[in-house]
């Protein structure tokens, strides 16, 4: 499939491979898996560093495998999600990060002016999806200029 934002074809990816259980080898013990994910959530890891923190130390090659749901149903279960989803908050961070770039003195830096027109018509994809999801209020709009109170 090409990219949307650049002139290049795009990046054939390979696919997991079909596993219904858990290793031998690995951690498949239900409470303390969620046990950790829960502890490493109230540290203010996200997701993906929990899955890679539980991958490299903890033994768990695959929390579905073991618990039957993924991460963040877990932290949804024990309503420890924030008020946005959390690839739409790195966005808006991203986002946050590019203007803080642009008014501290790089007002001509064209490259970062596209870099931000993007990032925000991403978050714009996004906010359409979680609206027909309702995970996100229907009357819910980007404003740039409350953009830093949602991130803080």
């Amino acid at each position: 499939m090409a990219r949307m934002f650049k002139s290049r074809k795009g990046q054939s990816g390979s696919s997991r491979p079909h596993v219904s259980d858990a290793p031998d080898w690995s951690n498949t013990d239900k409470s303390a898996v969620t046990s950790l994910i829960l502890d490493l959530a109230k540290s203010g890891k996200s997701t993906a560093e929990i899955g890679t923190i539980l991958r490299d130390k903890h033994a768990v090659p695959d929390v579905r495998l073991v618990l039957g749901m993924r991460i963040g149903q877990v932290l949804k279960e024990n309503d420890m999600t924030g008020s946005y989803p959390e690839d739409m908050m790195n966005l808006m961070r991203q986002a946050v990060a590019i203007i803080n770039h642009l008014g501290s003195g790089n007002h001509k830096d064209i490259h970062n002016k596209r870099a931000l027109e993007i990032t925000e018509s991403k978050i714009r994809r996004l906010a359409n999806y979680y609206k027909g999801e309702s995970r996100l209020p229907s009357d819910w709009r980007y404003k740039r200029d409350e953009l830093r109170l949602m991130v803080e």
